[in-house]
């Protein structure tokens, strides 16, 4: 029997994700000045402020203030007509030391034992769903508002009246081998100008979200999963009929409020832990970036069609308590043998995740947008501080999204 699949996605206009962008970008700028640096950075948004707290141990200084107004502009509310304009709003911080007890389980002697940060449980997934080794529904939602970004950016003549606070939402049908057979209801939501009665705006919208918005979505897909678009779908735009408020001023924004936007959509378990505004000491972030390596590595070589990898750690303890794998009886050998092999090949210890993939870099940003997943791996110049002094070097961004250990894996499981 045929079943219903829903995954939302929320564009770099919500306030969460204000929020979450803004968190990021202050740990950016204290790693940009010391590597060391621990950061615990929590953001609220409201109407005409943004207050910033949280636990830090550093030697840099930031501009939190500066840097709060330049997040804010770059995403686009510049105006005082939305109520929440990076140019004038509050901005208060309550940033203080980070405590020493918990300082004294990440600190050690040897770097390489660096104990977690916290104890808890964190996931990783990847399927065969795309070609990115997402879920399919969250992909498309992801997809859509980056679309719908890239419009209100760098061609707002085609929308002319987009506001920077979207949603997306899809709900696909798949059929009892857990296959997709099409796209059954799409919403979208898009705070937008004040152009006219309530009546013409919605229809106008509307209009644009399925001439305009929708064929340049499909044309970015392949032919496989554009084909899932048959025509029938359920399409909801603005279902209230307006939305002209949003952002902060019609919703109070706050750090790590999307964890299920930031991963899979919710077809992978999640352990409860948010990432933005978090260092890599915190194992909440690198654990799961580490996680969802292992899980797309294996998957990509050909162990399973899907795995769900958990990481388990206690704080203050290097190695992990925990390796948990389940593919869903797609693995190519059972389950626990795979963790197994897990704990062979991957060092977890934090210190060896955050060096694998140069977590002390000034990378989070582009992460606090659009999911920490499924993005295509880059490397770039940045600007980094060193006894007062800038620099620039080249640096890995979603080096956890990298292919580089499927070779690896295939030779441990026989499959090369």
């Amino acid at each position: 029997m045929n079943y219903l699949f829903t995954s939302e996605s929320v564009s770099e206009g919500h306030p969460d994700k204000v929020a979450d962008q803004i968190s990021d970008a202050i740990l950016d700028e204290f790693l940009r000045r010391d590597p060391e640096s621990k950061v615990a950075c929590e953001t609220f948004c409201s109407t005409g402020l943004v207050l910033v707290g949280g636990e830090v141990r550093t030697d840099a200084y930031v501009d939190i203030q500066g840097t709060v107004r330049e997040v804010i502009n770059r995403i686009g509310y510049n105006k005082a007509e939305y109520m929440f304009d990076g140019n004038s709003c509050g901005v208060l911080s309550e940033i203080h030391e980070q405590s020493q007890d918990i300082n004294r389980g990440v600190s050690r002697e040897d770097p390489d034992e660096q104990g977690a940060g916290d104890q808890g449980m964190m996931f990783g997934y990847a399927c065969k769903a795309t070609d990115d080794y997402m879920p399919l529904a969250l992909y498309l939602s992801h997809l859509t508002l980056k679309e719908l970004a890239e419009i209100r950016h760098n061609e707002l003549h085609l929308m002319p009246y987009l506001r920077p606070d979207s949603k997306a939402q899809y709900t696909i049908e798949f059929n009892s081998s857990d296959r997709p057979v099409r796209v059954h209801t799409i919403v979208l939501s898009t705070q937008h100008d004040e152009f006219g009665s309530d009546e013409q705006m919605h229809s106008r919208i509307e209009d644009d979200v399925r001439n305009i918005l929708l064929p340049r979505v499909i044309a970015k897909l392949d032919p496989e999963t554009a084909s899932l678009f048959k025509g029938d779908f359920i399409l909801h735009v603005n279902p209230t009929g307006k939305f002209v408020i949003g952002g902060p001023a019609g919703d109070r924004g706050l750090t790590g409020r999307k964890i299920i936007v930031d991963t899979y959509g919710g077809r992978s378990a999640h352990g409860g832990g948010a990432f933005s505004g978090k260092d890599p000491s915190k194992v909440d972030r690198s654990a799961a970036y580490a996680a969802r390596y292992i899980a797309k590595n294996m998957v990509a070589a050909g162990v399973a069609e899907e795995m769900m990898v958990q990481i388990a750690y206690a704080i203050g303890v290097a190695k992990p308590v925990s390796v948990y794998v389940n593919t869903k009886r797609t693995g190519i050998i059972p389950d626990a043998e795979i963790a197994d092999k897990i704990n062979k090949l991957f060092d977890l210890r934090p210190a060896a995740i955050i060096r694998k993939f140069g977590l002390k870099n000034p990378i989070y940003s582009p992460t606090a947008a659009y999911g920490h997943f499924g993005r295509k791996p880059y490397t770039e110049k940045v600007t980094l501080w060193r006894n007062g002094t800038p620099y620039e070097e080249e640096v890995q961004f979603f080096g956890w999204e990298l292919l580089d250990s499927v070779n690896l894996i295939k030779k441990e499981f026989g499959l090369a």
